[in-house]
């Protein structure tokens, strides 16, 4: 296992002082950071799935605040060319050559915003970005800034214009979630603050620094992880694949970004070790978006959480005690 300058004790202090932070400046759950988190801490990237108007990007900004990371925000459109997204070269007239003029990609946190509004090409734009760390322009492949985060956004209700993001790079996500509606007191407090006008809007100070951030995703490789968890991740991960309302369930790669997953969630609890609760935790978030339904699912709008539910349910939890 890689060494970390963090025990697992000190990264979950930390990570407990980012959720702090950005809870006093967006009103938010504190199971959603968490589960953002969860997409960082496993070296991922993450999904949100939301209606506009939900503070997508004022929480993608905070996050980057709070962590002290150099933050880009990509409005993706149909017009949009993958060049747009990398980069591109530029002539200098005065050293009489061309150089690289860099993309809004080379950020440590990207906010992809409505990334099913840009056509299949400059989507794919983001596939060697967000699997390799690195992109290729014109024969020239250059390394992204680490850590390398980006939080893509797509809205589900307008779908007229967009291009449905296909299976393969679905997949490169980690976590697919969402913010959804505040509660009523999260409500009243959004309009509290917009009524006292001398009032500033609240933003997240810097909690962490870029080392400091790579120190604590290198934590979850110190995580125990047992061999009746393993056996446990695989077989749910199996259980998917089995379902009859499922044409392709998890994928090898995504049975290990649930292992991931669920190894980075303990960190968050403070654990070092693995416990089903864990897997529980970041299964419908890392599982659902996996799943490819049957044409007879999707037309009864079978719910891929749901399933995820029901696999968890049938499959039998292992008893894991604490390391001594």
């Amino acid at each position: 296992m890689a060494a970390s300058e963090l025990s697992i004790d000190d990264a979950s202090k930390e990570i407990d002082a980012v959720i702090d932070e950005i809870q006093r400046a967006v009103i938010i759950d504190r199971e959603f950071l968490e589960t953002v988190l969860v997409g960082l801490l496993s070296k991922g990237h993450v999904l949100l799935e939301d209606v506009p108007g939900t503070g997508k990007t004022l929480t993608a900004n905070s996050f980057a605040r709070a962590l002290g990371l150099s933050f880009s925000r990509i409005q993706f459109t149909p017009d949009l060319l993958p060049n747009d997204v990398t980069g591109t070269h530029i002539y200098n007239e005065k050293e009489g050559e061309f150089e690289f003029n860099a993309g809004p990609i080379f950020a440590n946190v990207v906010l992809a915003d409505e990334i099913n509004r840009a056509p299949p090409k400059t989507q794919a734009a983001l596939l060697e970005a967000m699997g390799e760390g690195q992109v290729t322009t014109e024969g020239e492949t250059r390394q992204l800034p680490q850590p390398f985060f980006v939080i893509a956004t797509q809205n589900p209700v307008e779908q007229e214009g967009t291009f449905p993001l296909p299976e393969a790079q679905v997949d490169r996500f980690n976590i697919k979630s969402s913010i959804g509606y505040p509660d009523n007191d999260g409500e009243v407090e959004l309009l509290r603050r917009r009524n006292d006008r001398s009032m500033p809007t609240p933003t997240s100070e810097r909690v962490l620094n870029l080392e400091r951030v790579r120190a604590v995703q290198e934590v979850p490789e110190g995580v125990t992880v047992t061999e009746d968890m393993l056996q446990y991740i695989a077989e749910v991960s199996r259980a998917t694949r089995d379902d009859h309302r499922v044409s392709v369930g998890m994928s090898p790669r995504g049975t290990q970004r649930l292992y991931e997953s669920a190894r980075a969630h303990a960190v968050i609890q403070g654990r070092t070790y693995v416990t089903p609760d864990d897997v529980k935790a970041v299964s419908r978030a890392c599982i659902a978006h996996r799943l490819v339904l049957t044409a007879e699912s999707q037309v009864n709008d079978v719910d891929k959480s749901a399933i995820v539910e029901e696999v968890l349910a049938e499959i039998p939890v292992p008893t894991v005690e604490a390391p001594a």
